[in-house]
C-alpha cells in the first residue's frame, strides 16, 4: 500500500501558506486542505508533489463518463430450485445473509407511494419487523407519505444489497398498526427519538435550524418530570402486506437472476422467472 504524503496533525495552515505563495497554487489550495487524510511526512516538495497527483486525480475524475460507470456482477446465483416456496421465508433468509457480511443499514428501503395526481413519491425509510405477513415501519402519519397512503394505500417496498449483489423489491397493500402495537416500539426507541416525534411536524416547512433545536428544548422541559413520554397520536406505524416479492441477483453481462413470486386469488403463492 502507497503510504499517504502526510499526517493530519502535521498539517498547518503556515506549510499550506507557504506552498501556495512559492508555487502559485491558489485553486489547488482548498482542494488539498479539504483531504487532510492524504497527509504525511510534512516538506515543501512532498506537499507539490501531492498536489501535483491531485490534480491529475482531479482531471480525471473530471473526464469520467457516467455512462462508462458498471460492475460486473458475478458473486452468486439464483434459480428456482433453490429459492423457498414462501417468499417471506426467502426474504428472511436473504436478511439474515445481509447481517452476516455486515451490509451497512441492511433494513434501509426505498418507500415509494403515489400522490392523488399521480405523481410517484420515494424515499428511504427502515424495516422495523416482519410480522402477521407484514412488513413494518414507523413515521408520522401527517408527513406527505403518511397522506399518500391515506389516499392510496397501495406501495412498494425495494432493498438493495450491493455487497451481495442483491435487490427485492414488493409491491402490496399498506395499513397501520394497531395504536398497542406503535406504542410499544414507540416507548423502545431512545428518549431522543421519542422527544424528535413531537418536535418534528414531518415535511411541513421551517425557517431555520434553530427553529428545531429550540422546540427539542422546550419538549425536553415539558416532558422532564415524566416517567414515560406519551406517543404523539399523529405518529405510529404501518404494514405492508406483500401480493408481489422479486428477488434479483447481479450476474455478468446484466443477464441477472430475477425469481418473482406472485401471490393468487386463493392465497398461494406461484413462482416465475423474469427475464433480465
Amino acid at each position: 500500500m502507497t503510504t499517504p504524503f502526510f499526517k493530519r496533525q502535521q498539517l498547518t495552515a503556515i506549510h499550506l501558506r507557504t506552498v501556495q505563495i512559492e508555487n502559485n497554487l491558489d485553486p489547488l489550495l482548498p482542494y488539498l486542505a479539504a483531504r487532510p487524510h492524504c497527509i504525511y511526512n510534512i516538506n515543501n516538495s512532498q506537499i507539490v508533489r501531492a498536489i501535483h497527483k491531485f490534480e491529475s486525480d482531479l482531471k480525471n475524475t473530471k473526464k469520467m463518463n457516467i455512462a462508462d460507470l458498471r460492475e460486473e456482477y458475478s458473486s452468486q446465483v439464483l434459480n428456482e430450485a433453490a429459492v423457498e416456496k414462501d417468499p417471506l421465508l426467502q426474504f428472511n433468509k436473504w436478511f439474515q445473509e445481509a447481517l452476516e457480511v455486515k451490509v451497512k443499514e441492511p433494513n434501509a428501503m426505498t418507500l415509494s407511494t403515489v400522490s392523488p395526481d399521480g405523481q410517484p413519491h420515494g424515499r428511504i425509510v427502515l424495516l422495523k419487523g416482519l410480522e402477521d405477513g407484514a412488513f413494518q415501519f414507523f413515521t408520522n402519519y401527517e408527513s406527505h407519505k403518511g397522506k399518500e397512503l391515506a389516499q392510496n394505500n397501495r406501495a412498494s417496498l425495494t432493498f438493495f444489497w450491493a455487497d451481495l449483489e442483491r435487490q427485492v423489491r414488493i409491491e402490496g397493500s399498506v395499513t397501520k398498526l394497531t395504536e398497542a402495537a406503535s406504542s410499544r416500539y414507540y416507548h423502545s426507541r431512545p428518549l431522543g427519538s421519542q422527544i424528535g416525534a413531537w418536535v418534528s411536524l414531518q415535511s411541513e416547512s421551517i425557517p431555520d435550524r434553530a427553529f428545531l433545536e429550540k422546540k427539542t428544548e422546550d419538549f425536553k422541559m415539558k416532558f422532564s418530570g415524566l416517567a414515560e413520554i406519551p406517543k404523539p397520536d399523529y405518529w405510529g406505524g404501518y404494514g405492508l402486506v406483500p401480493v408481489l416479492v422479486e428477488f434479483w441477483q447481479g450476474r455478468p453481462s446484466r443477464l441477472h437472476d430475477r425469481i418473482v413470486f406472485k401471490k393468487g386469488a386463493d392465497g398461494s403463492w406461484r413462482i416465475e422467472r423474469l427475464s433480465p
